[in-house]
């Protein structure tokens, strides 16, 4: 017998034999989705080296899979085929790249182009924009209670009107949402469904069981599947995994993590001084941040105020390769009042962030209720005393409506022990501000992930 292509590297979270422990909820009978009639891409997914080649198709799943019959979905998707020859060939790899909210279309050629050869040549590569995300009934949630505007509202609020204030943009961005995704739809667009969706594009392809590989919230994904379908379950590779807690508990987590590995950016910015200019301590790095802040709270640079700084940190603390690109803009900014180094690439209002942050939201909302406004604001209290200036993400409260959700905990793979085969390590720093390795930080997926 062959032994297995995918084997967990040191970086990487395994999941073997998950569904010996979790046991499945039956599966609602419905047919075998068509073949899918694979044709050019659109343009947002690059091109591999020939002679590989990436095509895309659409598979047909019903909004709700427990009515077959009713209103559809189109499921966007990806495939690189298989390089070797034909006696090489293994089936298909599911991969998707994390989120919630995040699309996969063009992570079939991204993720493809690191795996090692010889699962290139037997895997025909599958990337999938989830229900919600990308080209697959894309959520939309208008203004989100002004999340977009440039500035936006500073997102710690400090004192009793700040945090009424507050209280109401959230409660506005949960009411944008529950209007413009529909109470028919949202309840739907949660992770058991996008599992099920999973299964219905292995059968749409023709194989028998999911190989699977899932980075962060994508591991949820696959651990779901694995419960909801054991007996359709081949080898996964699941990395950085996030388990099935409440959404809102994990986020409060993140900001307690997020706190942490900041404490160590501050600390490596200090060590090359040379280089950032931001202070020779960690102390003295955090006073140069601290003064970015406020001057940005104070006087927004071209629509970039607390809000977009926290979003620009926030973003940067995932990944230590970003780490050098937020010193420089750090020390550009205290140099001459320029904000170019901590923009985004992409615009936060653009219409790919507007789908990420609309999905993200509606997600976490169909697979579970959401906290009280005076949990929020007690949370927001609690963080505050941590530090006076959290980095937040999460913690809001969310478009649920009576009789839309049920809590996460009902869920099948949520209410049973969640095993984890992992080599977890603390976060490493990098050594060399032109060189700093991928490790991620504690974190849940964020837009670009």
């Amino acid at each position: 017998m062959r032994p297995p292509l995918l084997r967990p590297a040191a970086a990487l979270c395994a999941l073997a034999a998950v569904a010996a422990s979790l046991a499945a909820a039956p599966p609602p009978a419905s047919a075998t989705p068509p073949a899918p009639a694979f044709g050019p891409c659109p343009a947002s997914v690059p091109a591999p080296p020939a002679p590989d080649r990436v095509e895309c198709a659409t598979v047909t799943v019903p909004l709700d899979h427990a009515d077959p019959h009713g209103p559809k979905l189109d499921i966007a998707v990806s495939r690189v085929p298989a390089s070797g020859t034909p006696a090489e060939r293994r089936g298909i790899l599911l991969v998707d790249p994390g989120g919630p909210g995040g699309p996969g279309l063009a992570y079939a050629v991204t993720k493809r182009a690191r795996l090692p050869e010889r699962v290139r040549r037997a895997y025909d590569v599958i990337g999938f924009d989830p229900r919600g995300t990308g080209r697959s009934a894309p959520a939309d949630c208008g203004a989100m209670g002004g999340l977009f505007a440039a500035p936006a509202a500073d997102p710690v609020p400090h004192g009793r009107a700040a945090e009424r204030a507050h209280l109401a943009g959230l409660r506005r961005l949960a009411d944008d949402c529950a209007r413009g995704v529909g109470e028919a739809v949202l309840p739907h667009l949660s992770t058991g469904a996008t599992a099920r969706d999973m299964d219905a594009i292995r059968a749409a392809l023709g194989t028998p069981r999911l190989t699977f590989l899932g980075v962060s919230y994508g591991s949820y994904l696959g651990a779901a599947y694995a419960a909801l379908f054991p007996h359709r379950t081949g080898a996964m590779v699941l990395d950085s995994v996030v388990g099935p807690g409440d959404w809102y508990d994990f986020d409060l987590r993140q900001a307690r993590a997020l706190l942490r590995q900041r404490s160590t950016l501050f600390r490596w910015l200090a060590a090359h001084d040379e280089r950032f200019g931001l202070g020779r301590t960690a102390g003295g790095v955090r006073a140069a941040y601290e003064r970015v802040r406020a001057g940005l709270a104070v006087r927004p640079v071209e629509g970039v105020g607390a809000a977009e700084f926290d979003r620009s940190v926030y973003r940067a603390l995932g990944r230590t390769e970003r780490w050098a690109p937020l010193g420089d803009g750090l020390r550009t900014y205290l140099r001459d009042g320029t904000v170019d180094g901590l923009r985004p690439a992409a615009p936060f209002d653009g219409p790919d962030s507007r789908t990420y942050e609309a999905a993200n939201r509606t997600v976490k909302c169909a697979d579970g209720p959401g906290p009280t406004p005076s949990r929020v604001t007690a949370d927001l209290r609690r963080l505050r005393r941590l530090d006076p200036l959290p980095v937040v993400t999460g913690i809001e409260v969310r478009p649920a409506r009576s009789g839309t959700t049920a809590p996460r905990t009902a869920l099948p793979w949520a209410a049973r022990t969640h095993r984890r085969y992992s080599s977890w390590r603390p976060p490493t720093t990098p050594s060399h501000p032109s060189r700093a390795p991928g490790a991620c930080a504690n974190s849940s997926p964020a837009h670009g992930w």
